[in-house]
């Protein structure tokens, strides 16, 4: 397993450990490869990124410089990053663009100098500055994690006799402990401009919209829009996949996930998974959210806890659209969250 493997497999484990990555058949597009990072060409400078350490982001560049969406889970990986975009352009970097707060979207924040606008939804400013974010999930399960695997790693090392297998075990561990280092590194930046509702760039020939349509995966979800292009990225928002929930607001998810269909847009360029073309996807996300919700509240109610609901909630009718379900259960930390948000929708 390489770098660039393992620290993809991590990020997923940390973030949905209930499936396995799969994903629906997309259009292809033109790639350029990078050190790390493969892009794929989406529409005159448009990029889509793949291959770090965290989330899929998306490179725009424009007439005089460049927009990044999301910078990773670290600053050495939003530093391979940024190296790999200069085989894009050398303008310079002017604009970075958080989707919402979650450390594997902003922990690359930090490698930009006062001269790059991070701009955000006023909510990810609030959750960056008072959340202790590297104290409360999604965080905590990803540290986790990455210790979890140095250690599992260290005893496969040990008791491995065959000289080839040890080798490679040994390089695996290797990146796992250089996980752990590029964990340590990381120093959680807020945006330095941010925004409530709507924010246009006119870059050049080149116009984009930073839409908040409503509280969905988090508090502070951004829609980065192109109308003259019709992309789209989404972050975690909508993913081409079950995206993690831990934080999420359902009802009101679904509701912006609506909004969302309502842009003119051809393509969405999602926070993970793999960019998608039918909005077809986006209701059948509306509809596996809407299942959860019910199973959920109907487990409540018959006084099943939070986290045997985790075990027992079933969305295998939605394999179909979400090829990655692979049995019953969910992330445990999402059935928790529909558990406090139904408690708080209660109490109002």
């Amino acid at each position: 397993m390489t770098f660039r493997m393992f620290a993809w497999a991590f990020a997923l484990a940390a973030v949905t450990p209930f499936v396995a990555e799969a994903q629906p058949a997309t259009k292809t597009y033109p790639v350029v490869q990078g050190k790390t990072y493969k892009f794929e060409k989406i529409a005159d400078g448009v990029y889509y990124a793949t291959g770090g350490f965290g989330s899929n982001n998306v490179v725009i560049v424009n007439d005089d410089d460049v927009l990044l969406v999301d910078t990773g889970t670290s600053p050495a990986n939003a530093r391979a990053f940024v190296a790999d975009v200069k085989m894009l352009s050398n303008k310079p970097v002017r604009y970075v663009v958080n989707t919402h707060w979650h450390y594997d979207h902003t922990d690359g924040n930090s490698i930009f100098g006062p001269e790059v606008q991070i701009i955000a939804h006023d909510y990810v400013r609030t959750a960056i500055t008072t959340f202790d974010v590297l104290n409360r999930e999604p965080y905590k399960t990803s540290q986790g994690t990455a210790a979890a695997q140095v250690e599992d790693l260290k005893k496969q090392v040990a008791a491995e006799n065959d000289a080839a297998r040890k080798t490679t075990l040994a390089k695996q561990l290797a990146d796992a402990e250089n996980i752990l280092v590029q964990l340590k590194e990381i120093k959680p930046t807020p945006p330095n401009v941010t925004y409530s509702s709507k924010l246009v760039l006119n870059r050049g020939q080149r116009e984009i919209d930073l839409l908040f349509l409503g509280r969905g995966h988090t508090g502070g979800d951004t829609v980065v829009y192109l109308p003259k292009e019709k992309i789209v990225a989404t972050g975690d928002l909508m993913e081409s996949r079950p995206a993690y929930m831990g934080d999420a607001f359902f009802d009101e998810w679904v509701t912006t996930l609506e909004a969302l269909k309502k842009l003119d847009f051809q393509v969405d360029l999602p926070g993970h998974g793999v960019p998608f073309t039918n909005k077809s996807l986006i209701t059948a996300y509306q509809s596996y959210l809407q299942d959860l919700m019910a199973q959920g509240a109907k487990l409540k109610g018959q006084g099943v806890s939070a986290d045997d609901a985790a075990r027992r909630i079933d969305l295998t009718a939605h394999a179909k659209d979400f090829p990655a379900i692979q049995g019953p259960g969910v992330d445990i930390r999402g059935a928790r969250r529909v558990y406090a948000w139904m408690d708080e929708r209660s109490q109002k």
